[in-house]
């Protein structure tokens, strides 16, 4: 996570902060999403009945896509000096925009959108997340996440 003084962290409000590095989805980390969460709908984990649906195979689920937002977003989030821990505050709207088919390469885009100061020593920081995925115009989804900086 880049470091920043805190009274240099609304400068950062507006700016796109980074792209995270490809992660390919694979169908090893989406049944094992399944296996987590009971969540073995077949147009996750069988192949074979997925390949006759509109999308030819199977695809991620949506929460798995937006369950990596903190991994993808580590070294990109712009966090205050002096950082003790950040935790998950929540998301203010999510939109699936398609799905996220086996095998895809996504990447997550990073906008910084708010920063506001909850109490003295806590930043709460909202983002703009977009995930995209390789060779395609449109993302998977645009959420927008909120962490909640303790220093």
């Amino acid at each position: 996570m880049p470091f920043v003084p805190v009274a240099e962290l609304k400068d950062y409000v507006g700016k796109e902060l980074g792209r995270s590095e490809w992660l390919t989805i694979d169908q090893e980390r989406i049944n094992l999403f399944a296996e987590a969460t009971g969540d073995y709908q077949f147009i996750h984990v069988d192949p074979v009945k997925a390949a006759q649906t509109p999308f030819g195979g199977t695809i991620a689920h949506g929460f798995l896509s937006l369950s990596l937002i903190p991994k993808l977003m580590e070294d990109i989030l712009v966090v205050p000096e002096g950082l003790k821990m950040v935790v998950n505050y929540g998301l203010d709207s999510v939109r699936f925009i398609q799905p996220v088919k086996v095998n895809s390469k996504v990447r997550l885009k990073v906008d910084l959108t708010e920063v506001t100061e909850k109490k003295p020593g806590q930043w709460l920081l909202k983002a703009t997340t977009t995930l995209e995925i390789e060779g395609s115009d449109k993302p998977a989804y645009i959420a927008e996440p909120l962490s909640l900086c303790f220093v």
